[in-house]
């Protein structure tokens, strides 16, 4: 039974990884270098409200989501690793929710966390912001190149 569900599960995984990738892709490629480029008070206001309003279900669902489908087919593949499609599974998988899902959780999220707590105000906000904009970009980056490289793996898997 549940060897006739699995390629839905690989397919939704493929389309979430893809749709997050999409999302990281946007702000690596030009929300993060368009905010730099407001006065930093403006920038720092901006980006507070973007990690406000992303807490919304439809990205949680789908950014939260694949990461359940994510343990699903990593125990899938494990236990059916002599299937022809185990490995970009299992690879695919391992890569959002380690290089995405973990990234996002232990690297990304504790530099918004202390984003939020920006007085715009004060002086050193302004150098939190700097040093901000480049490990959240950084971090952004591995973010959007492991949740494609996942999509990637999920459609060979089909």
């Amino acid at each position: 039974m549940i060897n006739q569900l699995i390629p839905y599960v690989i397919l939704f995984g493929a389309m979430g990884s893809g749709l997050v990738a999409g999302v990281f892709f946007a702000f690596s490629s030009f929300v993060m270098k368009a905010l730099a480029r407001l006065p930093d008070e403006q920038g720092i206001a901006a980006m507070q409200s973007i990690n406000i309003v992303v807490l919304n279900r439809s990205f949680l669902t789908v950014f939260l989501g694949t990461a359940l489908v994510t343990i699903l087919l990593i125990t899938h593949s494990i236990f059916n690793w002599e299937s022809a499609n185990a490995i970009p599974m299992f690879a695919g998988s391992l890569l959002y929710f380690v290089g995405s899902f973990l990234v996002t959780v232990v690297r990304n999220v504790p530099l918004n966390d202390a984003l939020a707590r920006v007085d715009t105000k004060e002086g050193e906000s302004l150098t939190l912001w700097k040093d901000y904009l480049s490990k959240w970009t950084i971090w952004n980056h591995i973010r959007t190149l492991a949740s494609f490289a996942a999509m990637v793996l999920f459609i060979l898997a089909l």
